[in-house]
């Protein structure tokens, strides 16, 4: 039995509210993924080159990498020799083993959040503007404060306008506290004093926004550096997560933003934000094959607990389920 076929059979009957979230907020990614797949297959009496060629395309047009895909079809061209396989509908199963084992494989495959054992967990927000970094902090402190977590906020994005009055204004909302300096000030100044407060308050976490401006990346980079050497000074393990939000919706364009930001500070995992308004559901692939950092968080919709821990399995099913049908 293939991986996809043991998840699909773990999921019928067994629906949680997880597992319906990742099918609801995926519906957009499987719909336009399994109608190519299968309008492929009723296309084709037999598996040639011009269904490879055709399958690549499928593949990359859904934002999987372009040498993940090229991986994925030679792998998939291996099995179909290996099993004498010449009907395009029985191929299907394949394609997503393929595509997950792959995945799954030589992979950073934590999706926890790195807590301090003991003390403060700092945890540093980047990404550029308009990603929904400061919604995604919101969403994340929720999460962390129903797990019964206390949570600070520190806003250090002082330059985008009105970014420190956003943050607050969730923080009001979820009644935690947030740390702010002025508009145009000094970022690191703001972390020095988040940090310093945090710690006296003996608070568990404290999320940090920084400023999205990738197009300065040499100021960002010293900016970051700042932050990193500050938290270090008074949280010699911090900051335990730096993590870098990325809109789904801008496929291949978020997974360069990716890449750059790899190059400027250590990204210890990502999170894709609005993946329910994306057709294209292989950015996740994409990401693992350029940089090799875990998804630890996926957006699947605008509510507050639609930010959900990412679960390779459920996404494989929320992504594929429609190609199997029940």
């Amino acid at each position: 039995m293939g991986l996809f076929n043991k998840i699909k059979e773990t999921f019928i009957g067994k629906s949680t509210k997880q597992n319906e979230k990742y099918v609801a907020g995926l519906d957009k990614s499987s719909t336009s993924f399994s109608e190519k797949i299968n309008s492929l297959a009723a296309r084709y009496r037999e598996i040639n080159d011009d269904y490879f060629d055709e399958l690549e395309n499928i593949l990359i047009m859904s934002d999987v990498g372009v040498n993940m895909v090229m991986t994925i079809v030679d792998e998939i061209k291996k099995e179909v020799r290996l099993e004498n396989i010449k009907d395009p509908r029985q191929i299907n199963d394949i394609i997503i083993d393929k595509m997950f084992v792959i995945y799954a494989n030589d992979s950073i495959m934590t999706t926890k959040i790195n807590y301090a054992k003991e003390g403060l967990t700092v945890i540093l927000m980047v990404g550029v503007n308009g990603a929904g970094k400061t919604t995604t902090i919101a969403k994340l402190a929720n999460k962390m404060k129903k797990e019964g977590r206390s949570v600070m906020l520190a806003a250090g994005d002082t330059f985008r306008a009105g970014a420190i009055d956003q943050l607050d204004v969730w923080a009001k909302r979820l009644d935690i506290p947030c740390v702010k300096g002025k508009e145009g000030g000094d970022p690191s100044s703001v972390i020095y004093d988040g940090v310093k407060q945090a710690k006296e308050a003996g608070v568990d976490v404290l999320i940090c926004d920084t400023a999205g401006r990738l197009q300065n990346k040499t100021g960002l980079m010293r900016e970051l550096e700042k932050m990193n050497r500050i938290i270090k000074k008074y949280v010699p393990d911090g900051p335990q997560e730096t993590l870098l939000v990325i809109d789904a919706t801008t496929g291949q364009n978020g997974v360069n933003q990716a890449v750059e930001f790899s190059k400027i500070t250590d990204i210890t995992g990502i999170v894709l934000t609005k993946m329910d308004g994306t057709a294209k559901g292989g950015i996740v692939l994409s990401i693992k094959d350029m940089l090799n950092i875990p998804v630890k968080f996926i957006g699947l919709g605008e509510k507050m607990d639609d930010l959900q821990e990412f679960d390779l399995e459920n996404y494989i099913y929320g992504l594929c389920h429609d190609l199997m049908g029940d």
